[in-house]
């Protein structure tokens, strides 16, 4: 790579990290940057027989870990948080070399890692239930929340830290073990953030059990197994809808429980009352940021017809204005797309919006391809759009935004709602009745919908998830650590009787 080479990287960023790639080496996962195709590391994936045995391990520290007071559960992941932060430069540089992320969203991402676990320490002790007032003298009623057992974490090449984060750092303050399985495609990212858990794990000592997180490469074999087995409690998978669609059922004939977080394909509603020099910031962050390969990507904006040239005549100089290159580069606002195959099917996404009647604005051309021969960058797309086509309405994992016109907040909101996907959502508007419209049950119906600031870039307090095709679950902060437990319904008499309830006479 430009910045550093392959062994460099290997030999210092990796070890730093506490890597080993020695001892991983293997010919099953061959890790390629997609900056310029440079091989990173050559690794060995678990064998899928070999999965029934981590799950054992995972079995067996559960029934330790959960008798372990939630707020000293907490002080793990507080010392995770710790060592997240430590090393935070280095997993960030991982995530550039191994993803594509400029420096910026690659620390950022790191970041979350941080976020969460400080938002975990917090809700160990916030692990509560209800009491219930009963309709009978003499009793009462409370709801407990209780560890779910072994979490089966498996993610996506675009977040390969902080989604792992996100749900290890809640499963573990829940009592739960947890099991990684990495994208294939970004191991190196999620095991240097594995291994920041497992220093944290051994400056905790003792009280951690043998098994209480471990990580899993390999591919569809390894993920698999773990779907399938009936002793991983909860399943929490990222990916496409189609990954949800072969996850989903298998998991649901074991009756065991998951958080799906799956595509998205989100809108962004100019109206007449908008700040359009605000909007325009916000539609470049979200559109090309990643390259528009986030879940919650911009792809599809719906702009009043009254303001639409407005808005373009500000965008096209915005988006022609893009430093395009290597991510490692400080002053790179877009990097490459993860490989040849999203490339393609950006360019078959782009031939049918054509066909469909649409207008290319600017980008979707390759670029940089004499100095990145293997590299494929990519100047971001802007098609305008004479209605809402098939090819509009799935989801093309790159930066292309499509541009719609509406006449009234109805047909916009009607536009925002009809696609298969429901992740994220938002309207610029300073106009208090749209915005309250769009945010009404009569609005979006997006698990998440904003206001004056994009689709991207959630916090971590909220809960993160959407509805439709993009899966119906949440995960992250609010109340999503219900996800990760069991709960309980108890009813206590205190009485010398024994009243039935709804007024029944027995005998």
């Amino acid at each position: 790579m430009t910045a550093i080479s392959a062994t460099d990287f290997q030999t210092t960023v990796l070890s730093r990290c506490g890597i080993e790639l020695q001892a991983l080496a293997g010919k099953d996962i061959s890790v390629h940057s997609p900056i310029d195709g440079t091989e990173l590391a050559s690794l060995a994936a678990l064998p899928g027989a070999q999965v029934p045995q981590v799950i054992d391990h995972a079995v067996q520290a559960f029934k330790q870990w959960r008798l372990v007071p939630a707020p000293v559960r907490g002080e793990l992941v507080r010392l995770w948080g710790e060592e997240l932060r430590r090393a935070k430069a280095d997993i960030g540089h991982v995530i550039c070399c191994e993803v594509g992320k400029i420096a910026q969203e690659g620390l950022g991402e790191v970041q979350e890692g941080v976020d969460i676990c400080e938002f975990a320490l917090g809700l160990s002790r916030q692990l509560h239930g209800k009491t219930i007032v009963s309709e009978r003298p003499g009793h009462r009623i409370m709801e407990q929340y209780h560890p779910l057992g072994p979490v089966a974490v498996i993610t996506a090449f675009n977040f390969p830290s902080a989604v792992f984060a996100w749900n290890a750092a809640i499963a573990l303050v829940c009592g739960n073990p947890v099991i990684f399985k990495p994208s294939d495609k970004a191991p190196l990212s999620g095991l240097a953030t594995f291994k920041a858990l497992e220093r944290a794990i051994a400056r905790f000592g003792d009280r951690a059990p043998a098994g209480l997180a471990q990580i899993v490469l390999g591919g569809a074999a390894v993920a698999e197994a773990l779907v399938d087995s009936p002793r991983i409690a909860l399943v929490s998978a990222t990916g496409s809808s189609r990954m949800g669609r072969a996850v989903g059922p298998k998991v649901a004939a074991r009756f065991g429980k998951r958080i799906l977080e799956l595509g998205g394909n989100n809108a962004m509603v100019v109206t007449p009352a908008a700040d359009l020099d605000l909007a325009v910031r916000a539609i470049v962050f979200s559109a090309v940021g990643t390259a528009g390969q986030r879940c919650t990507s911009l792809r599809r904006l719906i702009v009043h017809r009254d303001v639409k040239q407005p808005l373009l005549d500000r965008l096209l100089p915005a988006y022609r204005s893009l430093r395009i290159g290597n991510p490692l580069q400080p002053d790179t606002l877009v990097g490459p797309l993860i490989n040849e195959a999203s490339f393609e099917a950006l360019q078959h996404s782009l031939s049918q919006a054509l066909k469909d009647g649409g207008h290319l604005l600017t980008g979707g051309q390759r670029q940089l391809e004499q100095q990145f021969p293997q590299g494929f960058y990519v100047a971001p797309a802007i098609v305008d759009m004479p209605a809402q086509t098939s090819i509009v309405r799935h989801e093309t994992f790159a930066p292309l935004l499509y541009v719609l016109s509406y006449e009234d907040l109805e047909q916009a909101i009607a536009l925002n709602n009809d696609v298969p996907q429901g992740l994220s959502s938002c309207i610029f508007s300073n106009d208090l009745r749209e915005v309250e419209v769009f945010l009404s049950v009569a609005g979006s119906d997006c698990g998440m919908a904003n206001v004056n600031i994009g689709p991207s870039g959630a916090e971590i307090g909220g809960a993160f998830g959407g509805e439709k095709e993009t899966g119906g679950d949440r995960e992250s902060g609010s109340d999503a650590w219900k996800q990760y437990m069991r709960r309980t319904t108890n009813t206590i008499n205190y009485s010398r009787e024994l009243p039935l309830a709804q007024g029944i006479q027995f005998g």
